[in-house]
């Protein structure tokens, strides 16, 4: 136990007392939100030139309404209160004489939107105010002819898009209104658009008295179990990927060979370990430290599940231990990073499975995929973490059997991971095939 721990000191402190140490532990957050900071910060930092749009109106009866819109919206929302502009202009024009096929004109107006003379063009089939016909089999261009389309350089992610949308249905509302003779202006409660409010459930409190519900808070139910996962996928991360490089290069330098003199490959490769779990969780002491001050400082404590922090450190353990252990027998059995790197992509599926099915488990917590992923051993420590952390919690017998089996297979990992570790260790060569690996973990 003593050589075990004097590793793991060593491994500890050759990390810890590192410049790049220090830097990573403040750079990597803000790479994780570095995006939404970014797009906090340049939300309101867009192209302001006018917009020229084309419209192609079969109908004679929608394009006046949008360019009446667009112009009432470039009178209050283009300048802010000191004159500025803030946003671009929507600057449409209707096309007067409209061919019956509009193909030629449309590949005109692509012309023009590809040379820079217009930003794009809308077109309104002729029989928008239509209903589609059901039920019946119709070529594209026939379609086209009950709908509208926008056609610009990226008009999937314009937001030019979106402002015809609500202003194209609006005027087709308006117009089936005047055809059964109710005025618009009359009509504006029919409508609004009412929300639904999401509400948490009622409880009862000491005395016997009904609480009223609370709203449900999105930054609780989104944001929170989120940044719980990413914060335990990035100190997973930290304490069990640099052990591959550092037994690859004790191996190469000869270093293994003089340490294994005095202490057994399981003492060798465990007390690295040891040394990765103790370097995640003083990662861990800075954030956990870190955030609660921050929100503190916000009043935003509420949204730190504290009760969830044991249980957060106790999956954060159980995953080094068991994703370290196997980066080590990795790091043993290579020679240089190429090789390394090519064993490594399968063995990071522990930690990588969990982040692709992350949005599933969040809306579904308590769905039946849910529950199975999170109670698959390599995947416990980040699902099981998400799934608590969303309102509501779950299940209390789900986190102990889900523990129960997390520590049976991470007992496992590292039995199989010390077998590989003592053979390999002192081997020189070609790096060995994973059926090799499978190899010398079954008969040691």
């Amino acid at each position: 136990m003593r050589n075990l721990l004097i590793i793991a000191k060593r491994e500890y402190l050759a990390t810890v007392r590192t410049k790049a140490f220090i830097i990573g532990l403040i750079i990597a957050p803000v790479f994780m939100g570095g995006s939404i900071i970014g797009m906090a910060l340049l939300q309101d930092k867009v192209d302001t030139t006018d917009r020229q749009i084309a419209i192609i109106d079969a109908t004679g009866k929608i394009a006046e309404g949008i360019i009446s819109d667009a112009e009432s919206r470039n009178e209050k929302e283009v300048y802010d209160e000191e004159g500025n502009k803030k946003r671009p202009a929507y600057l449409f024009n209707a096309i007067e004489s409209i061919p019956e096929d509009t193909s030629e004109l449309r590949l005109e107006l692509s012309d023009k939107v590809r040379d820079g003379e217009l930003f794009g063009f809308l077109e309104i089939g002729p029989s928008i105010l239509d209903a589609m016909p059901e039920d019946t089999e119709m070529e594209p261009s026939e379609e086209l002819q009950f709908k509208a389309s926008f056609y610009s350089k990226n008009p999937a992610l314009d937001d030019l898009r979106g402002w015809i949308r609500g202003r194209l249905n609006d005027q087709i509302r308006e117009i089936h209104l005047l055809d059964l003779g109710i005025d618009p202006a009359n009509a504006e409660s029919i409508f609004k658009w009412h929300g639904v409010d999401g509400m948490e459930l009622l409880e009862e409190n000491e005395d016997g008295e009904i609480q009223d519900a609370k709203k449900a808070n999105e930054i609780a139910s989104l944001a929170t179990p989120g940044l719980m996962m990413l914060f335990m996928f990035m100190l997973v991360m930290m304490g069990s990927m640099p052990l591959l490089n550092s037994v690859m290069e004790e191996k190469n330098q000869f270093i293994a060979e003089t340490l294994l003199s005095s202490i057994t490959p399981f003492e060798f490769m465990f007390g690295k370990v040891l040394g990765g779990v103790a370097i995640s969780l003083t990662g861990s002491a800075f954030y956990i430290a870190g955030t609660m001050i921050m929100l503190g400082n916000m009043g935003m404590m509420g949204y730190v599940p504290i009760h969830l922090i044991p249980w957060f450190l106790l999956y954060l353990v159980m995953a080094i231990m068991m994703l370290g252990s196997i980066m080590a027998a990795i790091g043993s059995a290579c020679t240089d990073m190429k090789e390394g790197q090519n064993l490594t992509m399968p063995a990071m599926l522990p930690i990588m499975v969990p982040m692709f099915v992350m949005m599933p488990v969040i809306k579904e917590p308590l769905s039946g995929f849910a529950t199975t992923m999170s109670l698959i051993p390599p995947f416990t420590p980040l699902l099981m973490m998400l799934r608590q952390s969303v309102p509501g919690g779950i299940p209390a017998w789900q986190p102990l059997v889900g523990m129960v089996g997390l520590t049976l297979f991470t007992i496992a990992s590292i039995w199989v991971g010390s077998r590989i570790f003592r053979v390999a260790i002192l081997l020189k060569g070609k790096t060995p095939s994973f059926p090799t690996l499978i190899k010398w973990a079954i008969k040691g």
